[in-house]
């Protein structure tokens, strides 16, 4: 790593992922961290980052603050950008389509643009119940941008394939680069009693685990059902989803009129130090998505963390596990299948990954340090 050549990258993200958690803002935030510590010199370019960040090995630049209006955001984002003093990049990576256009021309030519896809923005909207406008005009955003970009990184062929017959961009222009997982932070240093005493979570019942934005596509109302429809069967499960999201009061309203209050909690917004203990508190991870789920750096971090991970066969998440343990994907998104095979897994008819399995399969793929120069290579190609 430390024989390449250094090169200037700049990066434009979203948010500061240490107040703003999201899967985008941690894979920009874990990246352009990466790319710094093997000598590239990198900016950051986003809305509400800090304005000073001391030992940074990466340089900040807030282009606005997120509460301001969105016409003001967006004038803010281009003359901030203009008034900025930075030394001609080599690379640009561009991560949100708002954000990237009212740059697209201010941005200095002949330099290449790499666009990474997290997720079609118009398509996530109109399934949460966005009017038909917005959904049209964020569609006219993230294509105007994606016209301007020369190629692509995506976390899996499921979202390739969504940037491909979407927004119509040749799978010439698009790789395929796995998201990564810090394995410093997630890892396996508690045994379950000690993560589980730490988190005061009971210590004598098999526990899942959820880390989830409380959104309809996620399916966090079909799990609670399932939850429900295995606890005849296994009457001490218990599950823990973590998250915020406009889906809080039903969700919370659901588990009580399936009898789960005993069963089930909805802890809130986790702080990001509690997370990896959570992973380790569980037997069972759970991915119940019904759509759009891109890659699930969740997964990883619970594989990371020694614990297994139940998905449902949706975007980017069998893609992960197929190679490792094809048990632990549903057969597919709805209740039953998902209840099934949370009871197969917990009463042991389909056994699960040891600790070590787990932890050694994510360290061996997912190692943020490789993925990292992966993507450099694609930045600077």
């Amino acid at each position: 790593m430390n024989d390449q050549i250094s090169a200037n990258i700049l990066c434009v993200g979203l948010g500061w992922f240490p107040e703003t958690p999201g899967g985008l803002d941690r894979y920009v935030y874990e990246l352009t961290h990466q790319l710094a510590a093997g000598q590239d010199r990198v900016e950051l370019c986003g809305v509400g980052l800090p304005e000073t960040q001391t030992n940074s090995p990466i340089k900040i630049t807030n282009l606005s603050e997120p509460d301001n209006r969105l016409w003001e955001r967006l004038w803010l984002i281009r003359s901030n950008f203009l008034r900025r003093k930075s030394s001609q990049p080599d690379a640009i990576n561009l991560h949100f389509a708002l954000y990237s256009l009212p740059l697209l021309q201010v941005l200095p030519p002949g330099v290449p643009i790499t666009f990474s896809f997290h997720g079609p923005w118009a398509l996530e909207s109109e399934q949460e119940g966005a009017g038909k406008l917005s959904v049209f005009l964020k569609h006219w955003v993230e294509q105007r941008v994606y016209n301007r970009c020369d190629r692509f990184i995506v976390l899996s062929k499921a979202f390739g394939t969504i940037l491909h017959q979407e927004y119509q961009v040749p799978w010439s222009k698009i790789h395929i680069i796995p998201g990564g997982v810090d394995l410093s932070r997630f890892q396996c240093n508690l045994s379950r009693q000690e993560a589980r005493a730490q988190l005061d979570w009971p210590q004598d019942r098999p526990i899942l685990f959820t880390p989830r934005r409380l959104v309809h596509r996620v399916g966090l109302d079909k799990l609670l059902t399932a939850i429900a429809t295995i606890k005849p069967k296994i009457p001490d499960v218990w599950l823990a989803i973590a998250g915020k999201g406009s889906l809080k009061p039903d969700l919370e309203q659901q588990a009580t009129e399936l009898g789960l209050n005993e069963h089930a909690r909805l802890l809130g917004f986790l702080p990001d130090k509690q997370l990896p203990i959570a992973y380790q508190a569980a037997d069972l991870s759970v991915m119940p998505s019904q759509s759009l789920e891109g890659f699930g750096l969740a997964v990883l971090e619970s594989l990371a963390c020694g614990t297994p991970v139940l998905c449902t066969p949706v975007g980017g998440m069998p893609e992960i596990l197929e190679p490792f343990s094809p048990d632990l994907i549903a057969s597919s998104i709805e209740t039953t299948a998902i209840a099934e095979r949370l009871e197969e897994l917990l009463i042991g008819k389909v056994p699960m990954p040891s600790r070590e399995a787990c932890q050694e399969y994510a360290a061996t793929h997912f190692d943020w340090q490789k993925i990292a120069q992966k993507v450099r290579q694609v930045l600077l190609a």
